[in-house]
């Protein structure tokens, strides 16, 4: 059993993903960087190589591998959730959990994170702030679809989400 974190970037995937295996006792893993490790080539590099969908191929089959793994708290990449194969992997394999967080929220966010300038490529031709509004609005069904669990994380700092993570876990658990 697992606990995957699922949204979109900027929701708190990592800073709480981080707290609760710690709480849990177990191993935090980012897909992301899970994915750069083992391609030797970051998430840029593989966009300007063979786009989108190359990209998501490789994500698919790194979903695959690290939802077969047992007690971790997976980060999945903000799109993971647009490959059926992905959701079925990650509902088969634990308690998936939707991170959200208002748009503005997000961009402030993005907008301070070195690594998303950095290595993130963009999806579309808009400026920041309006990609994270199409994208939201795109990818909404998809996150519905594939989430046990849902937290807003806009107002509220990642220790207390993580703390909510554990108990709905628990309750899970329990039933």
């Amino acid at each position: 059993m697992n606990i995957i974190l699922i949204g979109f970037r900027g929701t708190g995937k990592t800073a709480a993903g981080k707290l609760v295996a710690r709480r849990l006792g177990w191993e935090f893993i980012d897909a992301d960087d899970y994915l750069e490790k083992k391609t030797g080539k970051g998430i840029a590099t593989i966009f300007d190589e063979g786009g989108e969908k190359l990209f998501r191929q490789i994500e698919e089959s790194v979903i695959a591998e690290l939802c077969g793994l047992e007690h971790k708290v997976i980060a999945a990449g903000g799109g993971a959730v647009l490959s059926k194969k992905n959701v079925k992997n990650m509902k088969k394999s634990g308690m998936v959990v939707l991170l959200e967080a208002d748009a503005d929220t997000i961009y402030e966010r993005l907008k301070a994170d070195a690594k998303t300038r950095s290595q993130r490529p963009r999806l579309t031709d808009k400026d920041m702030h309006d990609e994270i509004v199409h994208l939201l609005d795109y990818r909404r069904k998809y996150y519905d679809k594939a989430a046990d669990y849902r937290i807003d994380t806009s107002q509220r700092p990642p220790e207390e989400v993580a703390e909510e993570i554990v108990t709905a876990f628990e309750e899970k658990l329990s039933t």
